[in-house]
């Protein structure tokens, strides 16, 4: 209880505990980053000052001794390249292969300078040589490492927010069936309370026109208690022609629409094979030429179009209403989402359930400006099997 009444300000604590960790991690690396940089300059300091007793023990004919000997035989991960007075250009562990490209050693020591500041060797007041490093493999490797562990944690979170955003899907079909199923159950009570009282007021010699209206009305009502009912569970589809069932829903809405709205239909002259379960197409078809009688408050032009191709047919719905910014093309769909003042914003919800998850197809705001209008689109695969045998 005590979870759930915070909740909001939990969660912005985690977030923020989190973000927290990772900058105190990100920053210690950096600061270790820094230190083995400064570790590795005195390195090469050192050896800068073990090539000047090698010089000044060439030029006295001396021993340059055992230390400086070892500290210039040491290095064998830093790259480096040392320029003397006449230009002359000594290198040390870099690829042989390229070295003897000098536009190669140029590039190499511009990228060196960039990198670390270079050394001068000075002997008896001049500097006989300059010396440039770059850094280390470990260190490059280490410079490297924030980026991967962001990487790696970002990848991370995504796979906890696909998780969670499955998870979720997952419960909120759950609901949806188990509501379906329950809104199917109370509507079949009273459902057949009604079709026993029609069969009573026809004994009772009732005006037939009138029980022929109360009839359709429950033919309705079982339409609808039969949509519940499948969207429930996993409905069975079967081979149907797209183009008459679209034209009688889209009859059905028109017949009981606004006259001042102006309705027309292209369809092809063939008959058009998908594999559908009828009643819930019907009704994602109900759906969306409602939702464009809505948007354009009953007076405006609204079309269907159906277009076959080889694989594929379209369904486009195109209204005259105040149409939809591009931001509200995917939330449409979502759960809850309404433009209008009264409903629940379950109407699209149900459609994009009906065709992505039952029929395999897609739907879309295939085009929309805001005072001129929304298309619509269903897109469903065409039965080649069905085309075949017919």
């Amino acid at each position: 209880m005590l979870f759930t009444k915070h909740k909001n300000l939990i969660r912005w604590i985690f977030i923020g505990f989190s973000f927290v960790i990772i900058s105190l991690i990100l920053w210690n690396t950096y600061m270790f980053f820094q230190s083995f940089k400064a570790e590795e300059r005195i390195k090469m300091e050192n050896w800068s000052a073990a090539q000047r007793d090698l010089i000044k023990s060439t030029n006295l004919d001396g021993d340059i001794g055992e230390l400086p000997l070892q500290i210039l035989q040491s290095n064998t991960t830093t790259p480096m390249i040392m320029v003397d007075l006449g230009g002359n250009i000594e290198h040390n562990n870099l690829d042989e292969t390229k070295t003897k490209d000098s536009a190669y050693i140029k590039d190499l020591i511009l990228d060196f300078e960039k990198e670390n500041s270079p050394i001068e060797i000075i002997y008896d007041g001049r500097v006989l040589n300059t010396l440039y490093y770059g850094n280390s493999p470990l260190l490059n490797k280490l410079k490297y490492y924030p980026i991967a562990f962001v990487l790696i944690l970002v990848l991370f979170a995504s796979l906890v927010y696909v998780f969670y955003r499955s998870t979720k899907i997952a419960t909120q079909n759950k609901l949806w069936s188990g509501m379906a199923k329950e809104t199917a159950h109370q509507i079949g009570t009273p459902l057949s309370s009604l079709i026993g009282w029609t069969e009573i007021l026809k004994i009772e010699d009732v005006n037939p026109d009138y029980i022929k209206e109360i009839e359709k009305d429950i033919s309705r009502l079982e339409t609808i208690t039969e949509r519940f009912s499948k969207i429930g569970s996993v409905p069975t589809l079967e081979q149907a022609n797209v183009v008459k069932e679209t034209i009688d829903a889209y009859d059905y809405l028109k017949s009981r629409s606004s006259k001042l709205i102006d309705f027309s239909i292209n369809i092809p002259n063939t008959e058009v094979p998908v594999l559908l379960n009828t009643q819930l197409y019907s009704w994602t078809i109900e759906n969306l030429v409602k939702n464009a009688i809505d948007a354009m408050k009953g007076r405006g032009k609204l079309s269907v179009n159906i277009e076959p191709s080889e694989h594929y047919v379209k369904i486009s719905i195109s209204d005259t209403g105040k149409g939809l910014s591009k931001n509200q093309f995917n939330t449409i769909f979502e759960p809850g989402f309404t433009t209008k003042k009264r409903g629940w914003g379950l109407g699209l919800s149900l459609a994009r359930r009906i065709i992505e998850d039952f029929h395999d197809g897609k739907i879309k705001v295939s085009h929309s400006e805001i005072g001129k209008g929304t298309t619509m689109q269903i897109t469903l695969k065409i039965d080649k099997q069905l085309t075949q045998s017919t």
